[in-house]
């Protein structure tokens, strides 16, 4: 059983290192361009987003070799996070309906990001984007009803900044900062995932020995 537990814990880790690893690769190897200087070499931290390194093309016109790279470290990075959200309904006491709309959207949304390798990018963000704020609340009342109060007040800072990544995406206003804030969102949720399935592991492994 401990093993098992430790499967919980070890997979979505090990699926995010993973995925950095396989990002940098495809950054190093993206020819280069950004929608602020097309002129650009290389990828920037700073201009690109990370979705620049899915397309076939790169924004300074030049064949996009790095795109298989990003495909696959979307792909370790999305089967990761839905092995912990499969599993985390476990974190809380009880099976309630509340927790299988949790499981099913969470999922959902990351399975249809997957398609964001397609040239649809601004429909499936949409699309995925509803799946994942439907997720994001039912782990809110779930988390604030088990007394996760840290882990609660966390995810609300994750969706505030995710509506300022959405509303600048559809106004355009300040879109210069859009790349740099896109990266700081991703590392909040990351880390946010990361506490959760951190939790998930303790409460699991505490069970085992009652």
């Amino acid at each position: 059983m401990k093993n098992k537990y430790q499967t919980i814990l070890v997979i979505p880790y090990l699926g995010i290192f993973v995925f950095l690893l396989l990002y940098v690769l495809a950054a190093v190897k993206y020819p280069g361009g950004s929608h602020t200087n097309p002129y650009d070499k290389g990828f920037s931290l700073w201009d690109n987003y990370f979705c620049d390194l899915l397309d076939a093309y790169a924004v300074n016109g030049a064949m996009n070799p790095a795109r298989d790279w990003a495909r696959l470290a979307l792909l370790v990075l999305c089967m990761s996070l839905i092995y912990s959200w499969f599993h985390l309904p476990k974190l809380f006491s009880g099976k309630r309906a509340i927790t299988t709309i949790m499981r099913f959207t969470g999922i959902s949304a990351l399975t249809i990001t997957l398609f964001m390798t397609a040239d649809n990018h601004d429909s499936i963000v949409r699309i995925a984007g509803v799946f994942g704020v439907v997720a994001m609340l039912t782990t809110f009342i779930e988390l604030f009803r088990s007394k996760y109060y840290k882990l609660f007040g966390f995810g609300i800072f994750c969706l505030l900044i995710l509506i300022v990544n959405y509303y600048i995406y559809e106004t355009r206003v300040y879109v210069e900062a859009l790349p740099v804030i896109q990266k700081i969102t991703f590392i909040t949720f990351i880390g946010w995932f990361m506490l959760m399935d951190f939790c998930l592991y303790r409460r699991l492994r505490s069970a085992t020995k009652i």
